[in-house]
């Protein structure tokens, strides 16, 4: 499903935030633990959103923008979990009916908040999950409304949600790592730092198994690349989208490739030294922070979600990769 690559732009972002008002939280931005000596790094805490991930801002934003334009019966999206969850923590309050469709290696800690929820799941392997999402059409659910889980405007414009609040918070920032899956989230945060500052670096981050940006930025076009499944599974995707290349990479010039085991390091040190639950992704997000080697920037890990299996966490904290 083909959509606008034009920029989200900052009037749009802050109509995103009106329209969600108080539904979603500002998260708050905190100081990692910096005892080691390592670079002045902030957290941006998603994991702590009512779904324990940001794409509650993007799934809010977009029904309550569809239901301003007419009637909405329904409501289905495509999701290795957070974008289920909170799609079907928005249609619970709304009361509309909602269908997930989500990859047969979808964890089990998503699983339990989509069902959480009352919403429907769908399970089918990861390519057909991943052509669901590319054609936006799910046949027999037809009649409800198709929610991307990253490639709209007003999914786009409710995760730039983040980067008006890391700018307002943290002016002097420098540097934003971001994990990079569909690519909704970081063209948001892109969209509004850049709206306040230009000269603010965005860097994409993506696991060792799948790292299909970092090869597109190599290539200079939209890239499909081998994904292999692992514990990180809220980025790190097959393929970047032909409209979100278009959107990306006006905003997006630089990534970086972290290991399965920095990803399991940098979970385990957001635990143990600040209590905080993070999934593979927000992990991969920090580890690409702590490793920036600059030692005057001031650098933000946005911690874009905590819903990780208990068991894969019990493994990382035991000092194992899952």
């Amino acid at each position: 499903m083909m959509v606008s690559a034009e920029p989200v732009s900052l009037e749009s972002i802050l109509r995103a935030r009106t329209r969600l008002g108080s539904l979603v939280l500002r998260t708050p931005l905190i100081p990692l633990d910096g005892s080691d000596g390592r670079n002045r790094v902030f957290l941006k805490l998603e994991n702590l959103q009512p779904t324990g991930s940001f794409k509650v801002r993007g799934a809010g934003n977009s029904v309550l923008a569809a239901l301003e334009r007419g009637e909405v019966r329904g409501v289905y999206t495509t999701s290795a979990g957070n974008m289920a969850q909170a799609l079907a923590w928005h249609a619970q309050r709304m009361g509309l009916p909602c269908t997930t469709i989500v990859p047969d290696t979808a964890p089990q800690a998503k699983l339990a908040g989509i069902r959480r929820f009352g919403a429907n799941i769908v399970q089918l392997p990861w390519d057909e999950v991943w052509s669901i999402t590319l054609n936006g059409v799910y046949a027999p659910l037809r009649e409800s409304l198709y929610v991307p889980p990253f490639n709209h405007p007003d999914m786009i414009a409710g995760n730039g949600t983040i980067g008006v609040e890391i700018f307002e918070d943290l002016p002097s920032v420098e540097k934003v790592f971001v994990p990079i899956g569909g690519g909704g989230l970081i063209s948001g945060i892109a969209s509004g730092l850049k709206a306040h500052n230009p000269s603010i670096r965005v860097i994409a981050v993506e696991p060792e198994t799948a790292t299909p940006f970092t090869t597109s930025l190599k290539e200079g076009r939209p890239c499909q690349v081998n994904r292999t499944p692992s514990f990180v599974d809220g980025s790190g995707a097959s393929s970047v989208f032909p409209d979100m290349w278009a959107r990306l990479r006006g905003l997006v010039t630089e990534s970086h490739v972290v290991t399965l085991k920095e990803t399991a390091a940098a979970i385990r040190f957001l635990f143990e030294r600040h209590r905080l639950v993070a999934e593979g992704a927000a992990g991969t997000a920090l580890a690409a922070a702590y490793a920036a080697d600059s030692e005057s920037s001031t650098i933000v890990a946005v911690i874009s979600g905590g819903n990780i299996d208990v068991g894969k966490l019990t493994t990382i904290l035991s000092g194992s990769v899952p």
